[in-house]
């Protein structure tokens, strides 16, 4: 299936890797479907692309690839709407904001994408705890001692 995209133009997928977001993602409710992509040449990055918006379409990344300690809890009802049966399941994905310069640009923390990689159903999960930003420098303090 051929789909328009905001940043690769069109793409041929695979429909069996579409990501279905029942209830969309805060602000886009009614974008249900989605597929991420790779940014070529670019290992840490990829991009949540929605099947029926080429302009809907978000940077997104591991967020274990940048902050190592990240954790948090799922709660059962999120881990029964996305059919969570074994941690192997869950993908958990990051959306970034590019800025110029690329080290102000930032993670969503907060609310990061949880994904059932086996059903391929996903869902944005805000965390109810102060213990992380919706913008978190994408360089981690640590990081950012060593290079000064």
């Amino acid at each position: 299936m051929k789909i328009q995209t905001k940043y690769l133009s069109e793409v041929e997928i695979e429909e069996y890797k579409i990501i279905q977001f029942p209830f969309g993602l805060p602000g886009f409710v009614h974008e249900t479907q989605f597929v991420l992509l790779d940014l070529p040449d670019n290992p840490i990055f990829q991009i949540l692309q929605s099947i029926a918006s080429a302009n809907v379409a978000f940077i997104v990344t591991n967020p274990y690839q940048i902050y190592e300690e990240y954790t948090f809890e799922l709660d059962e009802s999120l881990m029964e709407s996305l059919q969570i049966k074994k941690e192997i399941e869950v993908a958990v994905l990051s959306i970034v904001t590019l800025k110029n310069p690329f080290k102000t640009s930032t993670l969503n923390m907060k609310a990061p994408i949880i994904i059932n990689t086996t059903l391929r159903q996903g869902k944005q999960y805000i965390l109810n705890s102060e213990d992380y930003s919706s913008k978190a420098s994408i360089i981690p303090p640590v990081a950012e001692r060593e290079v000064k």
